[in-house]
């Protein structure tokens, strides 16, 4: 793991602010009617498609809302699980429509601890910032990028990266750990990517 403290932290913490500040000064009405067509981009990707089962999450503050593509995924038959924050990193476990979540750290919402972890093969991401390499700042703990790595070990993970357009930046400092997104949405359609 990188140290607690470089100059590409500093950087990424400040970028991560800025970029969030944008986003926070998106209206209610802006951010339901981009979660509602960056859902719609990001079913229609082939790959997400044949995942049996997405580890999607539950949105917190000012964060473009997953839920509308949670919709159509169990629309379409496909299995979801949410994530819960643990010492270990990421446990995810199957959420159907209806069930209950529980209050667990950062405001997050997440299934119950009774449920069996499982091990998605498909991921859909959330993010602080982006650039068009596909490169992600993440709110700092680097949860996503162990999860990311360990679940790579069973075979390959499709990551989908879902943010507003208000979040792009030049270009993240990216570090030796982190990885490139397979894919990034916003509510304008998908970014392309360029190879870094």
């Amino acid at each position: 793991m990188a140290p607690h403290s470089s100059p590409e932290r500093s950087l990424k913490a400040s970028l991560r602010a800025e970029a969030l500040s944008r986003r926070d000064a998106l209206s209610p009405e802006a951010r339901k009617a981009g979660s509602l067509r960056a859902a719609e981009t990001i079913a229609a990707i082939p790959e997400l498609a044949e995942a049996p089962l997405v580890g999607a999450f539950w949105p917190i503050r000012s964060e473009i809302d997953p839920r509308p593509l949670i919709e159509r995924l169990f629309v379409r038959g496909q299995r979801v699980a949410l994530p819960k924050v643990t010492k270990q990193g990421l446990v995810f476990r199957e959420w159907r429509a209806g069930e209950e979540l529980v209050s667990g750290g950062f405001g997050l919402s997440e299934p119950r601890d009774d449920l069996p972890p499982l091990d998605p093969t498909a991921l859909i991401v959330p993010l602080a910032a982006f650039d068009r390499a596909g490169q992600r700042i993440g709110y700092g703990a680097g949860y996503y990028d162990q999860a990311i790595e360990r679940l790579s070990k069973n075979g390959p993970v499709l990551t989908v990266g879902i943010a507003f357009s208000v979040q792009e930046i030049a270009r993240v400092p990216a570090e030796p750990h982190d990885r490139p997104l397979d894919h990034l949405v916003t509510e304008a359609g998908p970014v392309p990517l360029r190879q870094s």
